[in-house]
This record gives C-alpha cells, structure tokens and sequence, in this order.
C-alpha cells in the first residue's frame, strides 16, 4: 500500500519518507478498537477501502496451498489474512521500514509467521527465487506515477493472476485527496477505466477485469491458461 517501484525524480524517496511517518495512524485505520465516532467516520468515508479487502481475498481464491506477492503491503493486513486462510507463503514487500516493522509484530501476534516473509525492497528491484501464483497490488498505484513497468514486473513474476486496485479520476474525492496529500508532501495519482485497460494490455494482460468498487477500480489480470 506503500511501495512506489518506478523511480522519477526522487519519487521513491518522498514516498519512502512519507509512509514511515504515517505507519502508526495507517495500522490505525483497520483496528477494531475505535471509538464509535471513528468507527462510523470509517464507514461513510473509507468504506471502499473495506471493500477493496473483500474483493482482493475473494478473487485471490484458491488461496490454500498457493503462493502470494503483496507489493506495497503496508502494515500486512492482506498478508495476514492470506496466511491465515492456509496460504503456503506469503511475501510482503515495502519500501517503509516502519511498515514491515508493523508487519512482523502483526503475523507474530496472529501466529503466521512462518509462513510470512517480509523484505525492504521495491518491486523493480526485487528478484524473488521462484515466481508466485499471485501478486496484489492493493492500494499501491495511488502513489506511482508510471505504473507501467511496475505491472509488467508482477506478470513476470506470477504464474496465474494478479488483482489490483486504482482510485478512480472522476470522484468528488480524488481533487479532495490530492490537495489533502499534497500539504503533507504525498503526490497522489487517479486513473480513468481507459487507462487502466491500456496499462493492462501493454503489460501482457490480455485476458482482464476491472471492476468498480466504490470510489476504486478493482482490476484482476490473468496470467495463466484457462
């Protein structure tokens, strides 16, 4: 959810910076133990963001057995969730130090841990030591500014599918959010449906789905034969 792997400029850098210091108040986001207020606040305002969780762990199906890459997995919550629904590995991968940190303690906590890796990289740099069945890019492209070779590196890295999400352009949120993250020095990207199908298909994926989920495009791209 934090990993911008296409460098321009000192993009990584920002990004880098960015997200470690808002690791706390992002595993926040997804705790159960709010006040009542926060809690509905969550539900009128990020209720995409719990929605893109069900759509990725449903289309991740099957999961037992199977092999998993986060990119950008910010403090675990889908690596977690993946491992604890019988995955055989689980890779995290995040440019935020602190993110991973939360990580480890988050898959210690919930008793996963051999079954999770995690490691500070960006996907462009990474050289995993055999391709996995998946790879999610959840919450990721909100941040890279040429997602292009970021999603040709997860075709050649997975051997079935990869599901990932985009905020979508035309939404009352996206000048709210940018504007938002701009005063806090996070530059933030929105995509219309068009260019996602662009991306997809100039990065090998033929055969793909997008899917609005709220105020997100919900994409799943199929790697292997049917």
């Amino acid at each position: 959810m934090s990993e911008p792997c296409h460098r321009q400029g000192d993009e990584i850098g920002i990004q880098r910076d960015y997200w470690n210091r808002e690791a706390d108040a992002f595993k926040r986001i997804y705790s159960r133990n709010k006040p009542a207020f926060s809690a509905w606040l969550d539900k009128v305002f990020r209720r995409d963001m719990f929605q893109r969780f069900e759509f990725t762990i449903g289309n991740c199906q099957p999961i037992a057995g199977r092999t998993f890459l986060d990119v950008g997995c910010g403090s675990g919550l889908y690596v977690i969730e993946l491992a604890r629904k019988g995955a055989a590995t689980v890779v995290g991968i995040d440019i935020a130090a602190d993110m991973l940190a939360l990580c480890r303690q988050f898959a210690e906590r919930e008793n996963v841990q051999d079954r999770c890796t995690f490691a500070v990289s960006d996907l462009l740099q990474y050289s995993p030591d055999a391709p996995f069945d998946v790879t999610i890019g959840i919450g990721l492209f909100d941040y890279i500014s040429d997602p292009l070779p970021v999603i040709a590196k997860m075709r050649q890295v997975t051997t079935d599918k990869v599901v990932l999400s985009f905020p979508r352009l035309w939404t009352w949120r996206a000048p709210v959010r940018r504007a938002r993250l701009a005063v806090r020095g996070c530059p933030v990207y929105f995509f219309t449906k068009r260019r996602i199908c662009d991306l997809m298909r100039q990065a090998g994926f033929e055969r793909h789905t997008i899917t609005r989920v709220g105020k997100l495009h919900c994409v799943v791209g199929v790697v292997g034969r049917e």
